[in-house]
């Protein structure tokens, strides 16, 4: 099971597709921090992950260097092994804390939406500024250290126009494993939509253009449905499990069945214990059932089995149920779907190499790092010459 800490609803940035709380909740505290941690560890003796989330949690550097030190004491004690990743909007990213990240294996995901027109026109600093040229730069240092960091960037309508240019620049820049996440709780019109149909078809077009080229990257959520072709077995259970898989705990040590249900408050039914006094064992059976029941409006749907449909804490965020799926989401699905199908299709038929390896040999992910590795070694700083 993975814990997200949600260590401040703060940020130094002000996105519009970002939920604002009535009121800012405190900063989790060292020692409710130290209590998560340990309450983590007795749920999972052998292997634990944690992810730092906010608001913006390199607000808090100190916070999350304590959480750190108190899960390695544990560690070295003879306690599970600990993960930590982080997810920020890169503004506090300096070389200090990229180098204490790297020391304690603690993997980044970054948000950046594209170039600089298109990125501030949704992430401004939080009085108002821009904040591409702040982002970009650490977005640099962290593909300097991590170049395989996840990057996050979010299509919103006014942007949907602009998604191959974004998705361009951002390969471009050195990005390797570039995550698209449509802003469902947004307005779409059919217009937008059509637009967003003619961006995904022509970065169809471009991924299969990449991969001919032999050029490695990783393109969710055209990989993702890839994989519900051509692992349908397998897919099927990496779906989301809400509940299961991944608790959330506030500032204050409440637990929730997932990253967006801490802002319904502890006084809600989707708070489901405390660290102090552990789960409710009731209440999370109770999510994980309600997670799982059919859903009746995707019955008769050809595309049920590869929709994104499962996701409780999306579907809760768009339409206040767990079980009720936006149009946004139906529709988007339906898309990308056709897409994919469409780059599986013509590359499976033309054999390519590189896209048979990549989706249908299990070790790819290792023997890429492995290459990858070998070509930046210090022997070969070129990255020239291996293959």
């Amino acid at each position: 099971m993975q814990f997200t800490f949600h260590l401040t609803t703060d940020c130094n940035m002000r996105c519009s597709y970002c939920y604002a709380p009535p009121q800012a909740a405190p900063v989790m505290s060292e020692e409710t921090a130290c209590k998560a941690v340990e309450y983590a560890a007795e749920l999972n003796p052998e292997r634990c992950g944690i992810v730092l989330f906010g608001g913006e949690p390199l607000l808090h550097k100190d916070r999350i260097r304590a959480i750190v030190t108190h899960a390695r004491a544990i560690q070295n004690a003879g306690g599970p092994h600990f993960s930590f990743k982080l997810t920020t909007n890169g503004v506090l990213l300096d070389e200090t804390f990229m180098d204490y990240a790297v020391a304690e294996d603690i993997l980044i995901a970054l948000s950046i939406d594209g170039g600089q027109r298109v990125h501030d026109r949704h992430r401004r600093l939080a009085g108002g500024g821009q904040s591409f040229e702040r982002v970009h730069g650490g977005l640099r240092r962290l593909l300097v250290a991590r170049p395989f960091a996840s990057v996050l960037a979010v299509i919103n309508p006014d942007t949907a126009e602009d998604l191959c240019d974004s998705v361009s620049f951002l390969l471009d820049e050195g990005c390797r494993y570039l995550i698209l996440s449509l802003n469902h709780a947004a307005t779409w019109t059919d217009r937008d939509f059509r637009r967003l149909d003619k961006q995904y078809r022509k970065l169809a077009k471009l991924y299969i253009q990449w991969t001919r080229e032999g050029r490695k990257f990783y393109l969710s959520p055209f990989e993702v449905k890839l994989s519900s072709h051509i692992n349908g077995h397998r897919h099927h259970k990496d779906r989301c499990e809400l509940a299961q898989r991944q608790l959330s705990v506030d500032a204050e040590g409440h637990l929730y069945p997932c990253v967006q249900f801490p802002q319904a408050g502890s006084a809600s039914d989707w708070c489901i214990g405390h660290i102090d006094r552990g789960i409710d064992l009731e209440a999370q059976a109770r999510i994980s059932a309600a997670s799982q029941a059919d859903k009746e409006f995707c019955r008769d749907c050809a595309i049920a089995a590869r929709c994104n449909n499962t996701c409780g804490c999306l579907n809760w965020q768009t339409t206040g149920s767990i079980n009720e799926i936006s149009p946004v989401l139906c529709r988007n699905e339906q898309i990308l779907v056709r897409c994919a199908d469409e780059i599986g299709k013509t590359l499976y038929k033309e054999r390519d190499p590189l896209f048979l390896h990549k989706h249908y040999n299990d070790a790819y992910p290792m023997l890429s790092l492995l290459e990858e590795t070998l070509k930046r070694s210090p022997d070969n700083p070129s990255g020239c010459g291996q293959h």
